[in-house]
């Protein structure tokens, strides 16, 4: 059979339910090849599992084995030569990967760092960027943010001697709902605004997978003159973003996710150029955040580079970044973040049509349409089945997801390596397990 993969006029597909049309989308798929560069896991009888935790750790890029192997050599062959030597000398290797990861958040290089891990910067950030004075004491976040988030967020409040309990605001969707209105985060900003010292908000909701509007987020920010964060650990590699142009102040993000970068690997990190130059800024300071120039001449008077580098403690570690600069480099050869943001919107829409056609009664899907997510698909189970022990089946046939308490099963169909088959072989064992 010859499908027609013509779009719509709303710039939509026409879906089919069944194998062979998702074999044939397949076969049309630029990307296909792709899954080719990646390690994917086995199921007992040797067939590849159905992976859909990208959202959580994304698979191993064959590339990582050669270029961890690369830096191994040469310690070995170089000891602490190494520093200085080779293709990538290990001084500037967090250099070698501003250009891509600029390209994946949408910023100038200068304004990007690979450094630390996740909350770790956040703190580093808001050291600088949370500076309550006057009637300004507050932070706005959501209700139900990542803990570490939520934890970094009142350890920063009681840090000032505030009461979090006091100057924490929280977004709370409404009654009934799972996800915050897009109006409703830009009231209370707007009813607060004397009030806010710092908005602290994710670019994907981590339960929900919902996508926050981080561009209007931003200006409504800025109209009031405060400071604007981003924690993107679901967003960086999955969503198009234009940190730069949108003025945010700093963002956050792991690399282990969507970033394919292996499990605690070395975190990213975001400030605007408009802050480099700034001396007013407060900030906890290291030697890797020294002006490069002067850096060995070791005379303790702290001069930061003009850049978000000037937020670094310490030299990195290498393995950790060459796993980063693998990641980046298979990205690269799939074209960039908005090559496979348009894959992944026809991948996950697959998905949803299925579920709708097939499980529309049994199996909701939390997460806002194609506009408002990403990868990410968050399912509720409506039978007296419990949606853990569902989660279990799955599981046990073969595919792997994630649970989040308290009742989601989080599905993230990743576009450099998930196929469209293994959408419809997804839903079969879903509906199997209903």
């Amino acid at each position: 059979m010859v499908y027609n993969f013509e779009l719509l006029s709303d710039n939509t597909m026409p879906f089919e339910d069944s194998l062979s049309f998702a074999q044939e989308l397949d076969a049309h798929d630029p990307l296909g090849h792709m899954r080719n560069d990646f390690h994917l896991p086995k199921k007992n009888d040797g067939t590849d599992e159905i992976y859909l935790c990208g959202n959580s750790l994304g698979l191993q890029p064959k590339l990582t084995h050669s270029y961890l192997n690369y830096e191994l050599s040469q310690w070995q062959r170089l000891g602490v030569k190494g520093h200085f030597d080779g293709d990538f000398p290990w001084m500037p290797y967090h250099e070698f990967l501003s250009e891509e990861t600029a390209a994946l958040v949408g910023a100038k290089t200068t304004e990007v760092v690979c450094m630390n891990s996740l909350t770790t910067n956040l703190h580093l950030m808001m050291v600088s960027f949370y500076r309550p004075r006057g009637t300004r004491t507050k932070v706005l976040i959501e209700d139900h943010a990542f803990p570490s988030d939520h934890y970094a967020v009142e350890s920063q409040i009681k840090f000032h001697g505030l009461d979090p309990a006091k100057h924490m605001v929280l977004l709370k969707p409404r009654k009934g709902e799972n996800c915050l209105r897009q109006e409703d985060i830009l009231q209370t900003i707007d009813d607060l605004a004397d009030q806010l010292a710092l908005i602290m908000l994710p670019g994907v909701q981590y339960y929900t997978g919902q996508v926050l509007d981080m561009k209007l987020i931003a200006h409504t920010a800025q109209s009031h003159h405060i400071p604007i964060g981003f924690d993107l650990a679901h967003a960086a590699g999955n969503v198009l973003m234009e940190l730069h142009e949108w003025g945010v102040d700093f963002a956050v993000w792991c690399s282990y996710k969507y970033l394919n970068s292996g499990p605690g690997s070395v975190a990213g990190c975001f400030v605007h150029e408009k802050h480099h130059d700034d001396e007013t800024l407060p900030r906890f300071t290291g030697w890797w955040g020294h002006d490069k120039t002067t850096r060995f001449k070791m005379n303790n008077q702290f001069i930061p580079i003009h850049s978000a580098e000037a937020w670094q403690l310490s030299n990195p570690p290498i393995l950790s970044l060459a796993a980063i600069r693998a990641s980046l480099d298979t990205f690269k050869k799939a074209g960039g973040i908005s090559t496979l943001r348009e894959k992944s919107k026809k991948l996950t829409g697959f998905l949803r049509f299925l579920l709708d056609n097939r499980l529309k009664e049994q199996v909701t899907v939390i997460t806002p349409d194609e506009d408002l997510s990403g990868c990410q698909l968050s399912l509720t189970i409506n039978t007296n089945k419990p949606g853990k022990v569902v989660f279990e089946a799955i599981e046990a046939a073969g595919v792997t997801g994630d649970w989040r308490e308290p009742n989601v099963i989080r599905v993230a169909p990743v576009p450099l390596y998930n196929r469209f088959e293994e959408m419809v072989r997804f839903v079969n064992i879903l509906e199997q397990s209903l």
